[in-house]
């Protein structure tokens, strides 16, 4: 799957009091920076920067990263609607992730996996990691974020 160019987008935010240009990036908690980027890396196949002695950046794909903060055992642990998306490219992809997912689960600490389902017009399931964040690994047929977006207000107030 490509990612549609441009990458970016123009916020249409002239009459906000914050005018951003971008969001950036978003943060979560890892027990140990080690274990987590070794299972960020090799499973979930994202690149990682340690740019801080506490913390690393991880990305997948666009201008947007997530910054892991390791808090040891101050660990909170997030909620399964407090999730972070990956998308593959097709409904196969996600059956060969799921079926991965079960044949790793003890190798790379996997907590918890959830029977996959078609759901809000993605075919998915979620995975909890080591740390206690929640993963939905997605196959949406088109780019989800444009037509999220492409839509606009579905269900205005």
């Amino acid at each position: 799957m490509q990612i549609p160019q441009p990458a970016s987008v123009p916020p249409p935010n002239e009459r906000a009091v914050i005018q951003p240009y971008v969001m950036s990036h978003g943060t979560l908690e890892v027990a140990d920076l080690a274990v987590s980027r070794r299972f960020y890396e090799d499973f979930l196949g994202l690149e990682c920067v340690r740019h801080a002695r506490s913390a690393m950046a991880v990305r997948c794909g666009l201008r947007f990263h997530v910054i892991c903060v390791q808090v040891g055992e101050r660990l909170n642990p997030m909620g399964l609607l407090n999730h972070w998306g990956l998308d593959v490219g097709s409904r196969e992809s996600v059956d060969a992730a799921y079926t991965a997912t079960l044949a790793m689960k003890d190798a790379y600490g996997i907590r918890a996996v959830t029977e996959r389902q078609s759901q809000h017009g993605v075919y998915a399931f979620y995975l909890q990691d080591i740390d206690h964040n929640w993963w939905e690994i997605q196959h949406y047929e088109g780019f989800q974020h444009d037509d999220i977006f492409d839509f606009g207000d579905r269900f205005p107030e």
